[in-house]
């Protein structure tokens, strides 16, 4: 469980200001559906996050728990600072013909743009951390919905409301102590007694 409410939280936050919430915003000003976009951002995140997780479980199964902490907490760390540079959306992420329909653009569009995006990078990270394929998937797919939903039904009122350079500088900050705990924390411990 610990892995799911992490995953979610750490998603939601690095999420916001994030260019797939940028993108949600894009696609309901288009096409003013929201349901559709709605389900398609779902679908695509679904798709996107289970490939990441299952990335991130199946590293562990050839890194050692020494390199592996290492790896991890330094990813972390970079994480943090990856966190501090705001995003932009790209042309080509908006663009996708909609002769897929709102749905089905929407599905393309945003798996696109999660690809070797900071929450895709965090799901791949949170699934080696915690070994917990399902929980994690379930967890970032929450924390994307929770960021990216609400965009798509009240548009530029949520952006305006949320100080985005604060909500950066939070994520930023439970990434610096997710690396720190990995680097050096109680499991950090752990793992150096089964090496």
């Amino acid at each position: 469980m610990e892995a799911f409410l992490i995953s979610t939280g750490i998603v939601a936050l690095a999420e916001m200001g994030d260019k797939t919430q940028l993108l949600s915003l894009v696609l309901a000003a288009r096409f003013r559906k929201p349901w559709p976009i709605v389900w398609g951002i779902l679908v695509a995140t679904l798709a996107n996050h289970a490939l990441a997780g299952g990335f991130g479980t199946w590293v562990t199964s050839f890194m050692g728990p020494t390199v592996l902490r290492w790896v991890l907490g330094v990813s972390f760390l970079a994480m943090a600072v990856w966190m501090l540079v705001p995003d932009k959306l790209d042309e080509n992420d908006a663009n996708v013909a909609p002769k897929f329909g709102v749905f089905g653009t929407t599905v393309v569009a945003f798996f696109l743009a999660e690809m070797g995006d900071k929450t895709q990078i965090a799901t791949v990270m949170l699934a080696a951390e915690y070994q917990s394929w399902l929980w994690v998937v379930m967890g970032t797919t929450l924390g994307m919905m929770l960021a990216n939903a609400p965009v798509v039904w009240f548009g530029e009122r949520i952006t305006q409301l949320v100080p985005l350079p604060w909500v950066h500088r939070i994520s930023a900050a439970v990434f610096v102590v997710l690396g720190l705990l990995v680097l050096f924390g109680e499991d950090a411990h752990h793992l150096q007694t089964l090496v």
